[in-house]
């Protein structure tokens, strides 16, 4: 049986722990990810995730070599992607991909995928999922939200994506950070068809981390 691949895309909002989490889930599901990251993601990465302060050194290609080796449960497979290799499989149609998240989703990349202008493989992604009918979930991140937002979300959702706000429900009864993270993780690979039991679901006993 063929598992599942998903292309896991990071831009340059704050919250690149969701992108971490994710990885870490969907390698933990045996789900082989393609990982590309802006440029501005590789820098709130090296900040919020690495501890590189707020102007990082260092080259992209490093710092996602390191996020990689913290989060992937199975690095074996992970394909770190340059986000300007558009020769990618994630860039073609006709290759099997089984959905796209992006996570976290800056509002210039929501802007762009709403608009049709991709300008690298991350935007080049989204935008074949939505016009293969296939599995889109955009980890939005920001606050508060403006009507040029609001107006791209819905641009978004009526193209078939899945707008999936970077908010975590409190009736688990967190009691860390990665509880509340992990709610957000875990409702986003229900959208993708993953499974996992990062989420206590209502009405049912809570059974764990997935990550």
């Amino acid at each position: 049986m063929r598992h599942m691949r998903v292309f896991l895309g990071m831009t340059g909002a704050s919250g690149a722990i969701y992108g971490g989490r994710t990885l870490a889930a969907l390698t933990a599901a045996g789900c082989e990810v393609g990982l590309c990251a802006s440029d501005a993601a590789a820098q709130v990465i090296g900040h919020e995730i690495l501890g590189h302060g707020p102007r990082p050194t260092g080259t992209a290609e490093a710092t996602l070599a390191e996020f990689t080796e913290r989060f992937a449960r199975d690095p074996g497979r992970v394909e770190v992607i340059d986000q300007r290799d558009l020769t990618s499989r994630y860039a073609s149609g006709s290759a099997r991909v089984d959905g796209v998240v992006i996570a976290p989703c800056s509002m210039s990349t929501l802007a762009t995928i709403a608009s049709g202008t991709g300008r690298n493989l991350v935007h080049r992604a989204a935008d074949v999922a939505l016009k293969e009918r296939r599995r889109l979930v955009l980890v939005a991140r920001e606050m508060p939200l403006s009507v040029v937002h609001l107006t791209n979300m819905l641009a978004v959702t009526r193209a078939g994506a899945v707008v999936m706000p970077a908010s975590p429900g409190f009736y688990t009864l967190p009691t860390s950070v990665d509880d509340l993270v992990d709610f957000v993780v875990g409702r986003t690979l229900d959208q993708l068809g993953v499974e996992t039991d990062m989420v206590s679901r209502w009405g049912e006993a809570a059974s764990g981390s997935g990550a």
